[in-house]
């Protein structure tokens, strides 16, 4: 198995409706991409360092194989979510690994 993490910063400004849209769409992504075994996504809560980096919104997913990590890049409902941070993000980070057995 592995985990995909990645925490999202938006450039300023993006209406709190766009990003509940966003959110949507990161939980219809599990029973519509072959793969993921689990999924959680939320706005960042964290109290920890002020979030000093910005970074707003949050993605966890857990994938069955490697091979199930890398066809969800190419998904066709991954890229339209992809085409839906077009202009609004500011930066993006992705951490993947395998999880111990």
């Amino acid at each position: 198995m592995y985990e995909h993490i990645v925490a999202f910063r938006f450039k300023e400004g993006i209406p709190p409706e766009k990003e509940r849209e966003l959110l949507a769409q990161l939980h219809s992504f599990k029973g519509r991409i072959p793969g993921i075994i689990e999924l959680t996504a939320g706005v960042n809560a964290t109290e920890e360092y002020g979030n000093i980096h910005g970074y707003t919104l949050g993605l966890r997913v857990t994938f069955e194989s490697l091979e199930a990590l890398r066809a969800y890049g190419p998904h066709p409902v991954h890229q339209q979510f992809v085409q839906s941070l077009g202009g609004i993000l500011d930066n993006v980070v992705v951490i993947d690994y395998p999880i111990a057995p």
